[in-house]
C-alpha cells in the first residue's frame, strides 16, 4: 500500500499521516525521491548557468557520500508534501551549515541513516609503533636517556627505555563524531520547527518526535 493509499478520509476530512522529522524527511527523500534545489553559489549571477551536478556531487564528496545513479523520478510524481519537506531543508541558515548541512540531511535521509557518533567506542591507550619478532608482537621502544648503575662492584651506563603511546581512537576524533550528530540534530529541530511554522504540509503531520539528542549518554 502507498503512503499516499495510507492517508485516508474520515466523514470527508483528510487524516493526516503523523510522523516525526527524521521519519518525514526520509519519506521525502527516499520514498518520493524529493530533490534537493539548492540556491546558486554567491558568485554566480542569476544570468550564469547556476550550478550544475558537478557542484552537488563536490559537495558529496566533501561529506563523504556516494554517488547513487538514477536517483530522479523522471516523469514520475512526487508528493508535494515531500516536495515542501524538501524546499525547507534546502532553506537552512548559514548558521546550521547552510548548502553543506542540506545536502548532509537530504543524503542521510536518502539512505535511512543517521550521522556515525561511534556507539560505544572507548580510547585505548596503544603502542605507537610495533614490531614482530619469534616471540610474537612487541611495542617498539626508544632511548629517552641513560642512567648510571652499580653492578657486580662496577658501574655502568645503561640506556633508559621507554614505549611511546597514542590513544586509538584520539578522544578528539569521537568528539568531533559526536560534534556532528549534534549539529545534525540541531538541523532536524529547525527543519521540524520551519514545518510547523508554514503550515504548508496538507497530507502529513510533523509530530514531537526527534531523535535522541545525545545518544552515546
Amino acid at each position: 500500500m502507498s503512503i499516499q493509499r495510507q492517508i485516508g478520509r474520515t466523514s470527508g476530512t483528510k487524516v493526516k499521516r503523523a510522523m516525526g522529522v527524521q521519519a518525514a524527511l526520509e519519506w521525502a527523500f527516499r520514498v518520493e525521491q524529493a530533490q534537493l534545489e539548492l540556491p546558486p553559489p554567491k558568485d554566480v549571477t542569476e544570468e550564469g548557468f547556476g550550478f550544475g551536478l558537478e557542484y552537488v556531487l563536490l559537495q558529496r564528496a566533501m561529506l563523504g557520500c556516494k554517488v547513487d545513479g538514477g536517483q530522479h523520478k523522471m516523469g514520475s510524481y512526487t508528493h508535494p508534501d515531500a516536495e515542501v519537506i524538501a524546499a525547507t531543508v534546502a532553506g537552512m541558515p548559514q548558521s546550521l551549515g547552510g548548502i553543506r548541512m542540506a545536502i548532509q540531511v537530504a543524503e542521510l535521509a536518502r539512505a535511512g541513516m543517521t550521522p556515525d557518533w561511534m556507539p560505544g567506542v572507548v580510547p585505548r591507550c596503544v603502542p605507537m609503533n610495533t614490531k614482530q619478532n619469534q616471540h610474537g608482537e612487541r611495542a617498539t621502544t626508544v632511548v629517552v636517556g641513560t642512567e648510571r648503575v652499580k653492578t657486580r662492584g662496577k658501574w655502568r651506563t645503561v640506556e633508559v627505555l621507554a614505549c611511546p603511546v597514542t590513544w586509538r581512537p584520539h578522544p578528539e576524533q569521537i568528539a568531533s563524531a559526536r560534534r556532528g550528530y549534534e549539529d545534525w540534530w540541531q538541523a532536524l529541530d529547525w527543519v521540524r520547527g520551519g514545518l510547523l511554522a508554514g503550515g504548508m504540509l496538507r497530507e502529513v503531520e510533523i509530530t514531537a518526535a526527534m531523535p535522541k539528542v545525545r545518544p552515546w549518554r
